[in-house]
């Protein structure tokens, strides 16, 4: 079975049952985390030491998050994470996931996380760094 996902980067998470709720289904702000987690990962490729803020050039703060939540997902399911950006602005980006189950393909989560680079002082908007920016445009050319 393919997981039919347009989003450039994808990984794998299996759902802990620490993860899970007293119903035995994914906790709803888990499905955030691994989305953040495997957004992390793809900034990471691209170019952008967005997990090392000492090395970053910048600061990237979330300020908004949407999620549409499709079907269940319980522990020990592993999950494909499927990110990628779907906005650029001056100093904004909007970060597009999709989550699938990993064994039946079946869609369970997807939403987008709105992102603002920071400068790292003054913690006012600063524009995308241009290397990021196009290695962005490198990995979806229809956001040039």
């Amino acid at each position: 079975m393919t997981i039919k996902s347009t989003l450039p980067f994808s990984d794998t998470v299996r759902v802990r049952y620490s993860d899970t709720d007293a119903q035995g289904h994914l906790y709803f702000a888990n499905y955030l985390v691994y989305a953040d987690e495997v957004a992390g990962f793809y900034m990471e490729q691209l170019g952008l030491s967005a997990m090392n803020p000492r090395q970053a050039p910048c600061f990237i703060f979330t300020v908004n998050v949407n999620c549409e939540y499709l079907g269940e997902c319980k522990a020990f399911d592993t999950v494909r994470v499927c990110v990628g950006y779907s906005r650029l602005g001056r100093s904004s980006a909007d970060l597009a996931f999709e989550i699938y189950n990993g064994d039946s393909t079946e869609a369970l989560a997807r939403g987008s996380i709105t992102q603002v680079f920071t400068d790292k002082l003054t913690r006012r908007a600063t524009p995308i760094p241009a290397a990021f920016r196009a290695a962005i445009i490198a990995d979806t050319p229809t956001l040039a």
